[in-house]
C-alpha cells in the first residue's frame, strides 16, 4: 500500500513523511525518559493507522491528532509540549486546560 498525501491547512499537499513524524516525537520527547523502541512503535502505529484509512489524501490535522494520542500514552510532559505548539497556546489558561487533560482525577477526601 502507498501512504497518502497530506493536505496542509493552507491547502497545499505533501507526501506523508515518516521522518517528520519521528522528528515531532523527538522534539516533544527531548530529555524525557522514553526508550527509542517505544517511539519506534508509536510511529509504526501511526503509519499503520494512516494506511488503514485507505485514503489517497488526509488532513495534516488528523495526523497531528494521531501524534498527540501516541504522545499522551508515552509521556504526559511530551504531550503538553507538542500540544502547546500544535494547538498554538496563547496564554497560561491554554496550558492549564491541557494540564487538566493529563492530571489524574484526585480522589475525594473522606470527611473526618
Amino acid at each position: 500500500m502507498r501512504l497518502p498525501q497530506i493536505v496542509k491547512q493552507n491547502g497545499t499537499r505533501a507526501d506523508f513523511d515518516v521522518a517528520r513524524i519521528r522528528n515531532g516525537f523527538q522534539r516533544a520527547l527531548h530529555k524525557r525518559p522514553v526508550p527509542t523502541e517505544y517511539v519506534d512503535q508509536a510511529v509504526e502505529r501511526i503509519v499503520q493507522q494512516v494506511l488503514g484509512l485507505g485514503e489517497r489524501e488526509i488532513p495534516s490535522r488528523q495526523v497531528g491528532e494521531m501524534v498527540m494520542q501516541e504522545l499522551y500514552k508515552l509521556d504526559k510532559v511530551a504531550y503538553i509540549r507538542f500540544a502547546s505548539v500544535y494547538r498554538s497556546f496563547q496564554d497560561a489558561a491554554d496550558f492549564r486546560d491541557a494540564l487538566k487533560e493529563v492530571e489524574p482525577a484526585s480522589p475525594r477526601r473522606k470527611p473526618r
